[in-house]
Order: structure tokens, then C-alpha cells, then sequence
């Protein structure tokens, strides 16, 4: 009998001690790749376990809304914008003031209530083929619906929230009607019916089937770094156009996160956010995802490097979020699937 006791005592320790152990738990719509190198250097130099869940994150907003207040997610990682004003408005995420995340992150990058933080950039320029076009002829995301450029460009579809987000910046900036008649002149000249991802785009421009893409820099970026041959090959085909340098800058959006509303470890959740807007961390998405980072003096990767310095939008994504319902309306009356 005593023996028994004594064996309840210690799993009672193990137990008690397990649950103080500080730990945090992450929905991630970020490939578990893409991300756990960074949670496992967080969990080395600061103790605190990451419990991570992948998967859409669309997905992972609805499950999210499902489990309520008995979530156990602390942190949620998105990627675009639309996502993560999306999880706010469905009161899923809650503010949190920090002055290491004030400062790093540009008030442009971040929730106006503080809801949503970016932690990468991510930059939508133009894409073409340099032997079918010279790209002096494209100085602005508005000259796509040049009459010259019919059955030329490949883009993926309207239910993309990369595409979306794009619309909802350009209504931000030059306002609805000009926005809408910009998407009608577009859906023109596609030279196919939109389908597969910016990958899919990238491939097609270099099979000839367009010459022009609309597709984020990380995309073209991974196909160069790729192990297969081919893959580079392909890549290899298109370059980078950078539309609108001489005025507003070309769409960039985000990856980015929000504390969730039922967070119970909501601590050690803001640490880790405050992590990942450090200099290493930044560096690392930098390096290996060719993401562009969101402090200055950070080092790009040779890659993005290569795709030259460019000016960026300075829209407040706040509005891009708000404006996405806008924008799928305007896409749908144009008929871009």
C-alpha cells in the first residue's frame, strides 16, 4: 500500500510539472517546413514547447470558430491578409500591445486595433517571357488591358485570395470604377480559363502558352532553388517586371498572425510573435523561403537579390481585408472564374 501511494506521488509530480511547463500552441496554414525550424530555435532558447497544427487556413479559421472558448490555440498563422481580417471579423482574435512588435513592424503591416501582425512580406509583381517581350512595354499593372496584350496573360482564379487581395488594393488606391474596369480589360486578354496555382502560371509562361504572369516572388524563387533540373529549367525562362516603380509600387501582402481570443497561453503566444520579427528569424525566411523580411538591413537570399530592389504599395492591408468582399464582386461581374 505504501508503494502504491509513492507511485501516485511521483506521477502527481510529473504531471503538476508537465502542466506548468509553459508551452504554446499554434495553428499554422504555414507548411510545417516552411516553420518548425524557427518553433524548435524558439523552444531552444526560451523553453517554451510549440504544440503546432497544420492545415488550411481557411480550415483552421473554421475550426477555430467551432471549438470556441474551449480552443486551445494560442497563435494563428496565416498567410495574405484577407485570412487574417476574415479570423477578426469573426471575433476570433484579440488585440495585443507589445512594443517590440510596434516597433519592428510598419503601422501599414498591421491591424489598426492591433489584432494581426505581419511577420514576412510577400511581393505580386509581373512575370514574363524576356524573348517574346521587352519590359519597357508593361511599366504599370494598369497597361495589362493593352489591347496588344490579347490572349497573353496567364493568371489563377478569382477564389484565390492572393488575386483578391490584389483587386482590393487597387480599389484602395484608384477607387472602384477604375478598379472594375481595369479587371473587365484584364479578364480580355487571359489566354486561358484561370486554373492551378502562381506555379502552374510560371510553367505556362515558359511553355509559351502566355507570355505574361501574375505570380508571387517566392514561387519563381523556390522553382530556381529546386533539386530538379527541369524544374530550374523552367524557371529559368522568365524574369521578374516590377509595374508601377514610378508611382504607387507593386501589391505586396503578408504572412502574418493573431493571438486567438480564448488563448490560454497567451504570454508565451506574444513572445513567440516577438521571436519571429527578430533578426534571425527574419533572416532565416529571408534565406530559405525567399520571402522579403520586414526589417530593414536584413539580408535577402541570393535569388531575391537577383530579382532586383523594387518599391512596394503602401497601402494599409487593414483597408485590403475590409474591401476583399467589394473585390470579389467586382471580379465576379467581369467573369473571372
Amino acid at each position: 500500500m505504501k508503494n502504491f501511494i509513492k507511485v501516485i506521488l511521483v506521477l502527481s509530480t510529473v504531471i503538476s510539472g508537465s502542466a506548468a511547463a509553459e508551452q504554446v500552441n499554434v495553428y499554422s496554414a504555414r507548411k510545417e517546413a516552411l516553420i518548425n525550424p524557427l518553433l524548435n530555435k524558439f523552444t531552444q532558447q526560451t523553453g517554451i514547447s510549440v504544440n503546432l497544427v497544420t492545415g488550411k487556413a481557411d480550415t483552421l479559421i473554421t475550426r477555430l470558430r467551432s471549438e470556441g472558448k474551449y480552443s486551445p490555440a494560442d497563435l494563428l498563422i496565416s498567410t495574405d491578409v484577407g485570412r487574417l481580417y476574415r479570423a477578426k471579423q469573426q471575433d476570433l482574435t484579440q488585440a495585443v500591445d507589445s512594443e517590440v512588435l510596434n516597433t519592428n513592424i510598419a503601422s501599414n503591416y498591421m491591424d489598426p486595433d492591433k489584432h494581426w501582425f505581419a511577420l514576412t512580406l510577400r511581393a505580386r509583381p509581373l512575370m514574363y517571357a524576356p524573348d517574346r517581350l521587352n519590359a519597357t512595354e508593361l511599366l504599370r499593372i494598369e497597361d495589362l488591358t493593352d489591347e496588344k496584350w490579347r490572349g497573353r496573360i496567364c493568371v489563377r482564379s478569382s477564389s484565390n485570395i492572393y488575386n483578391q487581395s490584389m483587386v482590393a488594393a487597387l480599389i484602395e488606391q484608384i477607387g472602384e470604377e477604375a478598379t472594375e474596369a481595369w479587371v473587365a480589360g484584364l479578364v480580355k486578354n487571359f489566354a486561358r480559363p484561370p486554373k492551378g496555382g502562381d506555379r502552374d502560371q510560371i510553367k505556362a509562361v515558359a511553355a509559351g502558352q502566355c507570355d505574361i504572369a501574375i505570380a508571387n516572388t517566392y514561387y519563381l524563387a523556390g522553382m530556381l532553388t529546386d533539386k530538379d533540373q527541369s524544374i530550374r529549367e523552367v524557371a529559368e525562362k522568365v524574369k521578374v517586371l516590377w509595374p508601377n516603380q514610378d508611382d504607387r509600387g507593386t501589391h505586396v501582402n503578408i504572412s502574418g498572425a493573431a493571438v486567438s481570443k480564448y488563448a490560454p497561453n497567451k504570454e508565451a503566444a506574444i513572445k513567440l510573435l516577438e521571436y519571429m520579427v527578430q533578426q534571425e528569424p527574419q533572416k532565416w525566411y529571408a534565406q530559405t523561403n525567399h520571402e522579403y523580411p520586414l526589417r530593414d538591413g536584413v539580408q535577402w537570399s541570393k535569388v531575391l537579390t537577383s530579382f532586383g530592389q523594387f518599391k512596394a504599395e503602401q497601402v494599409a492591408l487593414g483597408k485590403v481585408g475590409e474591401l476583399n468582399g467589394l473585390a470579389v464582386k467586382l471580379m465576379d461581374r467581369a467573369g473571372w472564374k
